[in-house]
């Protein structure tokens, strides 16, 4: 049984995931920064940490572990016990467990376990696609000494009342920044003129189907044959996730389910731990999705999560 995978799963869903008669796995969430020397722009994220006093049997993992593995909770308690016994042993005998994307335990001299996170994965779904990444110091002093010298090879003289007087560039920086006010507002009117009249075209065209429908309703003495309608392929990629399954049948019930209830249910494929992915629905942009992710987390699903992948 690999228990980290166990874990791992939980830990993008729970910020506390115990392992009976070990201890506790802990996520805090952390803001967005900047690391002033380097300018490089870390994105927000869950960091791990671990207490060996959290050890009670909470059944969040065994009943995980019951529900992936198909198998009473009492016999998958009893398979956590036993990995339990085997990683203190190890760590007894000064040896250290890895667990993959999470961190590194080893057993100090006093009998405490130490634990070393892992740094390369980030457990905070919001948080989902984004990277760090570095920019370059800003320089003001080089666009001042490269005006400098402009000035000083240009044919236009300058006199010095003229050069102490920066008003000039004054009006110029107020009107720019007018000007770009101005733009955004007009971008922003335009943009809401052409959705309300998108709104008022969309309005008008049911009205006038709804006319027809209630004109041919009269007028047609023969019913016609019932149409069999396709309907088209779900695209985009931003995903509700249901839930992911390690038995590909069980992935096929939950899609029936969700189905049965009005779901666009599917399976969009395998994770990487190997998991097959149950979806509610699939959405072109965030925005549709967000709405339906909360909506489904009040009505359906509080565990249901955002997850953006473009499918081949």
């Amino acid at each position: 049984m690999q228990l980290e995978t166990y874990i791992s799963d939980l830990l993008y869903r729970y910020d506390c995931v115990t392992v009976p008669g070990f201890g506790a796995f802990l996520t805090n969430r952390v803001s967005a920064k900047v690391h002033e020397s380097t300018h490089t722009f870390y994105p927000p994220k869950k960091i791990l940490s671990f207490n060996e006093q959290l050890h009670n049997n909470d059944g969040l993992l065994a009943n995980y572990i019951a529900e992936i593995e198909k198998i009473p909770y009492g016999t998958a308690t009893d398979k956590i016990s036993k990995q339990v016994k085997s990683i203190k042993s190890y760590l007894v005998e000064g040896e250290t467990i890895q667990f993959e994307n999470i961190g590194e335990l080893i057993l100090n001299a006093d009998g405490k376990i130490l634990f070393d996170p892992a740094n390369q994965i980030n457990y905070l779904t919001d948080a989902f696609g984004l990277s760090h990444f570095t920019s370059s110091n800003v320089k003001r002093e080089v666009y001042k000494e490269t005006v400098s010298a402009v000035e000083a090879t240009t044919p236009i003289a300058f006199t010095p009342e003229k050069r102490s007087n920066n008003n000039w560039l004054k009006y110029a920086a107020t009107a720019v920044i007018l000007l770009g006010l101005s733009g955004f507002g007009a971008a922003s009117y335009y943009n809401n003129t052409i959705e309300n009249h998108n709104q008022l075209a969309q309005e008008q065209a049911n009205e006038q189907l709804d006319a027809k429908v209630q004109e041919a309703t009269f007028v047609i003495s023969n019913p016609l044959p019932a149409a069999t309608l396709s309907i088209d392929k779900q695209s985009g990629n931003y995903h509700i996730v249901a839930g992911a399954f390690r038995v590909e049948s069980n992935s096929d019930k939950k899609v029936s389910q969700l189905k049965a209830k009005g779901y666009k249910a599917r399976k969009i494929g395998t994770n990487r731990y190997g998991l097959h992915e149950v979806v509610y629905a699939s959405f072109e942009n965030r925005a549709d999705a967000q709405r339906e992710l909360y909506k489904i987390r009040s009505e359906h699903n509080r565990d249901a999560w955002l997850l953006i992948k473009k499918l081949d």
